[in-house]
């Protein structure tokens, strides 16, 4: 398992969450996706063979076009 941080600065309010989580949740291999708002940071666990590009493809399709990975 593994977990990715992104930071999505839009994010602000639970219609984002539920967005972000839906888009990200509907990926294969997520195990659990966490949005932290006060941090704007999206927390993802996932397979070993789900790429960080397919995950930021998902919040952008949630609406957040402006997403960058953290690195551990």
């Amino acid at each position: 398992m593994i977990s990715a941080k992104f930071l999505v600065p839009a994010v602000s309010c639970q219609h984002c969450v539920r967005a972000v989580t839906t888009d990200v949740s509907s990926l294969a291999g997520v195990q659990r996706v966490e949005v932290d708002l006060a941090t704007k940071i999206v927390t993802v666990e996932h397979d070993q063979d789900l790429e960080a590009a397919t995950i930021i493809a998902a919040i952008q399709e949630a609406g957040y076009d402006e997403v960058q990975r953290l690195e551990a």
